[in-house]
This record gives structure tokens, C-alpha cells and sequence, in this order.
């Protein structure tokens, strides 16, 4: 359901066809740091993506020994068996990312660029590799995962108005919104079938005036976001404060750039965004955004949790661990320091 495949292109000895394969998360910086690197380096590969939290993408991958694997914003920690599997079978992956890695193989098969600092997402990863020849997209990339400060500062290099840099960060947040749902069923448009018409368009601005996919994903976003800003908190403190919303296709697709907006009109208190989901939550932490850590260690601490240290999440968090959760949440941001 998650992949999509282009016609690999012929070498000049098919017996030895080397197959790619573009593994990424289905947000704005998975899809953005794909399309930098597939703007700079054109190539045809096999896509591997999904929703936002659909990140245990490289046991799908049926590489062989020669293949080229590239990952983009996939934690390496959830994916750390397969990866070693495809390594042993003499596949070659450069890994790109920006959430907890857990420990790094030493193999000579694999080629990583890991930064876990707040300030950084895969793009900018991916920006620095390409030394800024696609920057653009790292601003789009920066604003959809809620780094504003790093667009900024990304976009004062190329010389943009404030007029052009809103239209990003739209965009952006709009490439973003559309990866949040517990299936692909529940989003706008599958993240692969998305990047395929982005990739159409080396301009984000003629993505913008010429594609009616961001007017479709524009208005749905804005019609989610009104219905979200209706729910009141289940506690709220001057440091941090807990939403939960009802178990209906726009609340999932609503809840990561609603955890976002939460963060940029209150930047100095900690955000929880808990989705019902068939007898527990579905949760977005983001921390403040005057203090942008903790929201990754506080996650790990549940079965299915992870991030990075200004956003993580909770894939499933049972109903006996909601009040576990929320005193957890407290302790670790409710803090004057």
C-alpha cells in the first residue's frame, strides 16, 4: 500500500542492474528532504513512505546485495534490525536523520548523517550535504516540522521577501498536515502519490499559483485546525497543558499541526495532543519552544514512544496509562526553571 514504484532505468550491463530505493517519512521534511536530494541527484527508484507515524519502513524494502537504500527522516532506532539486515545482505544506505538514533552500526555498507540538535530537521541534513544548491525546500522542510527560527535563518540565504517566506511556510505546514492519520485512507493524498506531484516542480512557488493540490490541502488544513481550536484543554498551567480529541478521521489528521499552532501561540508552555484511538491515545508532545527538549526522553519512557527532543509522540498509549502519562508529562515541563 506504502510504495510506489518508478521504471528503474537500464544500465549498460543488465546483469548487474542496481535497484534504488527512497525510504522517507511521509511529513514535510521526509517529502522535502527527498525532493532537494531527487532535484540535485535525479534518479528513478522505488518509493517507500507512509503516514507520519508509519516509521518501521526498511523490513519493506526487498533489496539485494548491491541495491542502494536511501533513508530520510526514519528514526534509526525503530529501524535498527532490518537495517543491519539489509547491510548483511550487501545492500548500501545512506541514512539521513534527525531523531534519536540509538546506537549507529559500523558497517562500510552505510554512509549516516545524524544530527540530533533541536534547531535541525532532515532537510536542513540533506541542505548541508547538498551545500544549499536546493535550500528552498529546506525552508518549506523547516516550517512544516515547526522550525521557524531555522526557516528564517535558512531563507535569509537566499535572498527572499517576507511575502515569499510566508507562502513556505503555508506550504510547508500544508505538506506537513497532510502525513498526520492512522492510515493513508485518513489523509488527503497518499505521501507518495504528494511527493510525486512536488517533484513536478522544481519552483515551490509555481507549486503554489499552478498546483490545485495546495489549495485542496490549504483549506482542509484550515477546516481541521477551526474545528480543533473549538476543544478545550483537560488541564492547562502556565508551563504546559493537555488536549484530547475524539477519535474521527480529521482530529487524526488535525492533531500534529494543531500540536504546532498550540507551540507557536504559547511558546513558553509545553504541549500534549492525545487522539483517542480504539481504547487509548494516540499522542503529540511538543515541548516549549523557549525550551526545546524533553519531549523525546519523556516519550521513550512509553512502550511506543520516540522523537526528538522538541517533538515526539506516542504511537499507543492504553487508557490504564493516561493518568501515568499526564503526571509524567507534568513532572517533566511544569517546572518555573
Amino acid at each position: 500500500m506504502y510504495a510506489n514504484a518508478n521504471i528503474i532505468a537500464s544500465l549498460d550491463l543488465p546483469e548487474i542492474m542496481t535497484a534504488f530505493y527512497d525510504v522517507f517519512n511521509g511529513d514535510a521534511d521526509g517529502v522535502c528532504a527527498l525532493q532537494q536530494l531527487r532535484l540535485a541527484e535525479p534518479r528513478a527508484s522505488v518509493l517507500v513512505t507512509g503516514v507520519k507515524r508509519d516509521i518501521s519502513l526498511l523490513e519493506r524494502v526487498a533489496a539485494d546485495s548491491g541495491d542502494e537504500i536511501t533513508v530520510l527522516d526514519v528514526s534509526l532506532a525503530r529501524n535498527a534490525a532490518a537495517l543491519q539486515r539489509q547491510l548483511e545482505r550487501g545492500v548500501r544506505c545512506r541514512y539521513f536523520d534527525h531523531h534519536f538514533p540509538g546506537e549507529i552500526p559500523a558497517h562500510p555498507n552505510l554512509t549516516t548523517f545524524i544530527d540530533t540538535a533541536s534547531d535541525i530537521c532532515t532537510s536542513l541534513l540533506v541542505d548541508r550535504y547538498l551545500d544549499g544548491r536546493q535550500r528552498i525546500w529546506a525552508v518549506v522542510a523547516a516550517f512544516g516540522d515547526n522550525l521557524a527560527a531555522s526557516a528564517r535563518k535558512a531563507a535569509l540565504t537566499i535572498n527572499l521577501n517576507e511575502q515569499q517566506v510566508e507562502q513556505l511556510r503555508v506550504l510547508g505546514e500544508c505538506i506537513n498536515y497532510n502525513a498526520y492519520g492512522e492510515t493513508v485512507e485518513d489523509l488527503i493524498y497518499d505521501p507518495a502519490d504528494l511527493y510525486q506531484t512536488l517533484s513536478r516542480y522544481a519552483d515551490p512557488f509555481e507549486f503554489i499559483v499552478l498546483e490545485p493540490v495546495f489549495d485542496i490541502l490549504r483549506t482542509a488544513s484550515e477546516d481541521d485546525l477551526f474545528r480543533a481550536g473549538e476543544v478545550r484543554p483537560e488541564f492547562a498551567t502556565p508551563r504546559c497543558a493537555v488536549f484530547v480529541l475524539p477519535d474521527m478521521a480529521w482530529t487524526r489528521r488535525v492533531s500534529g499541526s494543531f500540536g504546532n499552532r498550540l507551540a507557536r501561540q504559547s511558546p513558553y508552555r509545553a504541549h500534549a495532543v492525545l487522539t483517542r484511538d480504539k481504547g487509548g491515545y494516540r499522542v503529540s508532545v511538543r515541548a516549549a519552544q523557549n525550551r526545546p527538549r524533553g519531549a523525546d526522553a519523556l516519550c521513550r519512557q512509553f512502550a511506543s514512544g520516540g522523537g526528538r527532543s522538541g517533538a515526539a509522540g506516542i504511537d499507543f498509549l492504553a487508557d490504564a496509562e493516561f493518568a501515568r502519562f499526564t503526571s509524567a508529562f507534568a513532572q517533566a515541563f511544569d517546572q518555573t526553571a
